[in-house]
């Protein structure tokens, strides 16, 4: 069975949670990082020499990076449910791009904002310099619903691998207890894709 090794609370471990969740993927989930510590340990450092989550067993196969362990989870899928092999050369390019945007770009800066907005109230940063940051990730938002106006999903007119990172970040943009601009093209996609049932997985770990 594959083994997942990551705290659920980790975006990137979300990833990989939701993908398994589309894909009917069993799987065992081992809590490290964060709280649970754990990534220091040699034994760790054998399988992800980085010290970072996630990283996947499958088997005796080892993999960290979360859009890789994505990728890898969806080319093993014999039904082609999140690359569609309708796909053209364009279409799977288009999907890569959106992937490693939705890491680099949007997941970076979001990254920045909510270390900001979590800290403890003692601790929080100037409002000025909170509105600075939002302001950069809301331009980068306001990207993706310029997309989504075009197209039905972040791929094209299907849901594709694309979706789930960028589904995962807007799902953090929109719990944090900032001012946001309206992306009505960005919130009708997230609610199409927040009703699949396989996000049920992400909806239960925002519940706790």
């Amino acid at each position: 069975m594959l083994k997942i090794w990551g705290r659920e609370s980790s975006t990137n471990v979300q990833k990989v949670l939701w993908t398994c969740a589309e894909l009917d993927i069993p799987y065992d989930r081992i809590d490290v990082g964060g709280p649970f510590g754990g990534l220091d340990t040699a034994s760790y450092r054998s399988l992800n020499p980085n010290g970072l989550i996630p990283t996947i067993e499958d088997d005796e196969f080892v993999l960290w990076e979360s859009h890789a362990i994505i990728r890898y989870l969806a080319a093993g899928d014999a039904h082609q449910r999140l690359l569609p092999p309708t796909l053209t050369r364009w279409g799977r390019a288009q999907i890569d791009q959106w992937l490693d945007w939705a890491m680099v770009g949007l997941g970076l800066n979001l990254r920045n904002l909510f270390m900001l907005v979590s800290k403890p109230v003692a601790q929080q940063p100037a409002a000025a310099d909170i509105e600075t940051v939002t302001a950069a990730v809301a331009r980068l938002f306001e990207i993706l619903n310029a997309r989504l106006g075009e197209v039905n999903f972040v791929g094209g007119g299907d849901f594709t691998l694309a979706d789930i990172p960028c589904g995962i970040s807007t799902h953090r943009w929109l719990s944090l207890p900032i001012a946001r601009p309206a992306l009505p093209a960005l919130e009708s996609w997230y609610a199409r894709i927040a009703g699949r049932s396989a996000f049920r997985v992400i909806r239960s770990i925002s519940a706790r």
